[in-house]
């Protein structure tokens, strides 16, 4: 094992200062209710925390310093990218994931395949740094995947859509772009769609601990949660996967940013409306409106833009004043 095999770079070597030198980097791989496990270059270790220091307040993914001897936890690093979620009614952020390259967004193609909620996972993903991959799920299903396909495809630009199964081995090689060594993945999505089992896919017949799986409703297409906490696991081809328990629920909150980058289309067409202030609701000369009435522009999902816009501001914390600043967008966040 080598730091820059388990997702070590120059990001974080930076951070280290020169009396730091002797502690051990390790990277956070699972999170109980009162510790930490960590894995370092010689293999895993049980971290010790400080006095009053807290478990939520880390995430799966992050790198913190260690004493050798103690494995007492000195610090946790920057993060280079953090993957935050909201529950319903909750405006306090939970921690999903810390420094992952791609979020591999997982839905089916079944009544699991929701338009609004893959939305929210595309505009979580662009907040928080990740480069976002859609994966389809049960197209053996449906007769006719490829319209699924084409739904997914045109959710954001450029937004790849990858149709599989997780059981297959070949699963493991369409994904490979994205998981070479010392690249760090995270699945999210609803309970049921085939995230564990594609953990255990990716990490392949050596891993100790197989990640549970377990079946779906028929008549609702809804899982039951088998995975009831985050871990990071090997994958065979180098990298690391993070799996997170299932979300049928999702609120969005200071993710401004990837709100914009979820919408270009729209956000682009702001700036040529006559008014600057324009709601884009009835406005003359408003350019969002212009679209909609020539078909160039879903009015479904110009609703969809004003109803997470909403609830973005609901659950953002205010930084009026002259002490507020807004926060630095999606990949150069540090916390």
């Amino acid at each position: 094992m080598t730091l820059a095999g388990l997702g070590w770079s120059d990001f974080f070597e930076d951070q280290v200062e020169p009396r730091e030198a002797d502690l051990v980097r390790a990277r956070i791989a699972t999170i109980h209710r009162t510790r930490l496990t960590a894995i370092s270059e010689t293999g895993p270790l049980g971290l010790t925390l400080p006095v009053h220091a807290r478990t939520r307040d880390f995430a799966v993914g992050d790198w913190v310093l260690a004493e050798p001897d103690t494995q007492l936890m000195r610090r946790r690093l920057a993060r280079r990218t953090v993957l935050e979620r909201r529950g319903e009614g909750s405006k306090i952020p939970q921690l999903a994931a810390a420094n992952v390259d791609t979020l591999f967004i997982v839905t089916s193609c079944n009544a699991d395949f929701n338009i609004g909620r893959l939305e929210r996972y595309l505009a979580l993903a662009n907040e928080s740094g990740a480069v976002p991959v859609m994966l389809l799920t049960k197209a053996d299903a449906v007769d006719d995947a490829a319209t699924f396909q084409e739904q997914a495809a045109a959710l954001q630009r450029g937004l790849p859509v990858i149709v599989l199964n997780p059981r297959s081995p070949e699963a493991a090689t369409a994904l490979a772009p994205w998981c070479g060594a010392g690249q760090t993945v995270a699945l999210v999505g609803s309970s049921g769609v085939g995230k564990s089992t594609l953990v255990n896919t990716l990490a392949g017949p050596a891993q100790e601990l197989p990640q549970e799986t377990g079946d779906i409703r028929e008549h609702d297409s809804k899982g039951r949660h088998t995975t009831t906490s985050r871990s990071l696991h090997a994958i065979a081809g180098g990298g690391w996967v993070i799996d997170t328990p299932g979300m049928r629920t999702l609120q969005v909150g200071d993710a401004a940013f990837g709100i914009e980058t979820l919408f270009a289309e729209i956000t682009e067409l702001a700036p040529q409306c006559k008014f600057r202030d324009c709601t884009h609701a009835h406005e003359p000369g408003c350019a969002v409106q212009a679209a909609v009435d020539n078909g160039t522009l879903d009015p479904a999902r110009l609703s969809r833009w004003r109803k997470l816009l909403e609830e973005n501001r609901e659950n953002s914390p205010d930084t009026s004043g002259p002490r507020g600043s807004s926060p630095a967008p999606g990949r150069f966040k540090r916390r």
